[in-house]
Parts: structure tokens; C-alpha cells; sequence
């Protein structure tokens, strides 16, 4: 029999491709190849008779019908589902919007005045002040609305970092930005500046720093008497003479007498430590540099008086300075008399040996520097003939020392001169 009358009946054609052609598929070239099975064997056409018998053609539609409503099915189910999600991740962020943004629209649209601002009002920046501080500061007084803004604004301008402790005139009512532009601004910050000269006893210091701040002397006064709170070297024994460093200080309304008076010490303090001295030899050097700062004006003069010092202390004489003997009896003068040159207190020169007590004077820089360093010379006397100039003149012997003196008291003869010395 040919295969093609082995076929089950019914079949259509379209099987006679073999097994490997599948149900339905149609010919490739439109030919039969019938001639392809006529030389095998009953048995190797069987599983293909058998397979179409198994798949009859009501079957087909069928099966594929089933797969397509398989498929919708399961395509229903998951669109179903990914509504449901997205139903509810669209409830979950409305119900957040509709919560957190009136607090977050509240924020923004308050957080901060509209400006210019009103009133003027005086804010104090305090040392070690962070800008949270300040911001909370701000806000407390009315300046800004919130702590907030100010920060915010601080932390977009790098200049914020170098706010100055000091008084501030601000307004009330200001925006942040405004606020932070005042405080950055060197110029805008108000203090109490204060000159120390050169020279000055601690009392005219206290009467400077009063005067420029406000505080009475007394309260001076008063914090003197714990130089332990003060940082006064223990070297000094208790006594802030010579220790309360000439220089321009700017001070605000939060500095006390107290920190105001540390504030000189240590920079006294910092002026003898730069130049790598010991305390013992700290404390001396004071002490030349003050008989030299109360001595003499001008400049090139100060090395050689430190030189004077230093040959008669070698050559085991006194000093006899005016400086230390008026000092000692309270006077502020350019000549002594034999009576107060006779006065028994520790800065008299002339009655004791050696360097007086204490300090005379607060020394400034220059003075220091000489103190430590003398020029060379041989001179172991020296007057000022013309004080109003600073004209100095220097002697090696006792005779030449008289001679300039006589030029001086030619000078304090002077009409002009009457009752200065």
C-alpha cells in the first residue's frame, strides 16, 4: 500500500509532510512528496498515522481557544492588580500631600519677614557664638521670624564665618538675608575702641578703658585686686604694673572691666612669649623696658639707654633713674628732688641697688625689643636737655654727665619752661 493509503480517513493533506511538519502546516513547495515515505517500512509511518489520529482537526480551534481565554484571564487578573497597587499608591500620596503641604507651604510663605524692617534695635553678637545661636538670638529679639531663615541664609554666604563678636544696630522685622548682611559687614559692627599708650601707669590705663567704655574706674579697681582671675603671671606678685600692654583695643558691650584687663595682660603675656623668655628673665626685661619707655622719646635713643642699665648694673652702680624714684613717691614729673630721692620704697634707684620692685610703666614693643637688645657703648650717664624734642645726651664720665645737666637746667629756666621742672 502506498502512505497514502495508510492514512486514517479524513485527514487532510496538509499531514503529508511527515511527522516533523506538524498539524495544519502547509507544503513548502506545493508538491507531493508522498514518493519521500514509498521506501520505509510500515513501522516507521505508524507514530505519524498515530499522531494525527490523536489530533483530529475538531481538536485544534479548540485548544487554541482555550490558551487565548487562558491568557486574557490571567492578563485581567494582572491589570486588576496593578490598578489596585496604583490605586493605592496614588491614595497614599494624596493623602500625604494633602497632610504635610499646607505645613510645608506654611513654612516657605512664613518662615521669614518681608522687610525692610522697622525699628532699629541693638543685637549683641557674644564670643564663641555659633550661627545657630545668633539665628535663635535674632529670632528671640524680633529681629528675624525664625531661628530657621537666618540659618539658611548664613549657610549660603561663606562670608557668615567671620561674623565678629560686637554690637549691632538691626531693625526689627528684617528678612534673614538683610539681617545676615549687616552682621558680615565689618563696618556695621560697633564697638569701644580704645588707645593705650605707651608709658601709662595701670591707674591712667583704668581711667582710658573707663572713659572709652563706660565702666567706672572703681569697677577696674575692683577686678584688679584678683589678678589670679586676670592670668597675671605668678612672677608678677599680684601687681599688673607694666603688664597691661600699650596697643588700640576694640571692646563691646559684653567685654568686663575684667575681661577687658585680661585681654592687655595677655597680650603682654604673648609679646614676652614670642620672644622665647622665661619667666624670671620675662619679668626683668619688663622692668628695663618700663625705666626705658619712661625715660626717653624717640627711638634710637631707647638701645642706648638700655645700654646704660646694663653697664652701671655690671659695674655694680645704681641706676638712680628719675623714672623709678617718682614712681615710688606717686608723682608724675621730669625731675626729682633730695628729699624724694631719699624716700625708703623698693623703686627708689637711688637709695637701693639692683632693678626696682616692679615695673614702672606698661613698655611697649620697642621698648621690650631694646631691653634685649642694647647697642655697644661705654656711656653710663644720660639727661634729657630738651625734653619737648627728646633730645638725649649721653656721657661716659661724671663731668661730661654735669655738663649736659647744666643744658638742661638752662632749658627749665626758659619762661616758657616755668614750673616744669
Amino acid at each position: 500500500m502506498s502512505g497514502r493509503d495508510r492514512l486514517g480517513p479524513g485527514l487532510p493533506d496538509s499531514s503529508e509532510g511527515g511527522p516533523d511538519d506538524g498539524p495544519g502546516r502547509p507544503l513548502v513547495d506545493g508538491h507531493d512528496h508522498r514518493e519521500d515515505h514509498d521506501d520505509h517500512d510500515d513501522h516507521s509511518d505508524e507514530p505519524a498515522s498515530s499522531t494525527a489520529a490523536a489530533r483530529g482537526p475538531e481538536d485544534y480551534p479548540h485548544t487554541r481557544r482555550e490558551q487565548r481565554t487562558r491568557r486574557r484571564g490571567r492578563s485581567l487578573r494582572r491589570m486588576l492588580i496593578l490598578s489596585v497597587v496604583l490605586g493605592l499608591v496614588v491614595w497614599a500620596g494624596w493623602v500625604s500631600f494633602s497632610t504635610l503641604a499646607p505645613l510645608n507651604s506654611q513654612e516657605t510663605e512664613s518662615s521669614d519677614f518681608e522687610g525692610p524692617g522697622g525699628e532699629q534695635v541693638l543685637f549683641v553678637v557674644a564670643p564663641g557664638d555659633t550661627g545657630q545661636a545668633i539665628g535663635g538670638k535674632l529670632a528671640e529679639a524680633g529681629i528675624v521670624k525664625t531661628s530657621q531663615a537666618f540659618v539658611e541664609a548664613a549657610m549660603a554666604d561663606p562670608r557668615s564665618g567671620g561674623i565678629q563678636p560686637g554690637d549691632y544696630l538691626l531693625r526689627d522685622r528684617m528678612r534673614a538675608m538683610d539681617a545676615l548682611a549687616v552682621l558680615v559687614d565689618p563696618a556695621n559692627r560697633k564697638v569701644d575702641r580704645v588707645i593705650i599708650r605707651e608709658g601709662l601707669w595701670a591707674e591712667a590705663v583704668f581711667t582710658a578703658l573707663s572713659e572709652a567704655t563706660g565702666h567706672p574706674v572703681e569697677a577696674y579697681e575692683q577686678a584688679a585686686a584678683d589678678p589670679s582671675a586676670l592670668g597675671l603671671p605668678a612672677e608678677a606678685a599680684g601687681d599688673l604694673e607694666g603688664y597691661l600692654f600699650p596697643a588700640t583695643y576694640d571692646f563691646t558691650s559684653q567685654d568686663s572691666p575684667a575681661q577687658q584687663l585680661r585681654t592687655l595682660i595677655t597680650k603682654t603675656k604673648s609679646e614676652l612669649a614670642s620672644r622665647g623668655l622665661d619667666p624670671e628673665r620675662a619679668r626683668d626685661t619688663l622692668i628695663i623696658a618700663s625705666i626705658i619707655e619712661a625715660e626717653v622719646r624717640l627711638p634710637q635713643d631707647r638701645p642706648k639707654v638700655a645700654r646704660v642699665i646694663f653697664n652701671r648694673l655690671e659695674g655694680g652702680m645704681n641706676l638712680q633713674m628719675d623714672s623709678t624714684v617718682n614712681f615710688g613717691v606717686g608723682k608724675r614729673s621730669i625731675t626729682t628732688t633730695d628729699e624724694e630721692r631719699a624716700d625708703d620704697n623698693p623703686w627708689n634707684t637711688y637709695k637701693y641697688g639692683g632693678l626696682p620692685a616692679g615695673p614702672v610703666c606698661s613698655p611697649g614693643a620697642a621698648s621690650i625689643e631694646a631691653a634685649l637688645s642694647p647697642v655697644d657703648g661705654p656711656w653710663l650717664y644720660f639727661v634729657a636737655v630738651n625734653p619737648d624734642a627728646g633730645e638725649t645726651k649721653f656721657a661716659v664720665t661724671k663731668a661730661e654727665h654735669d655738663v649736659n645737666v647744666a643744658e638742661f637746667r638752662q632749658w627749665c629756666e626758659l619762661p616758657e619752661n616755668d614750673g616744669r621742672c
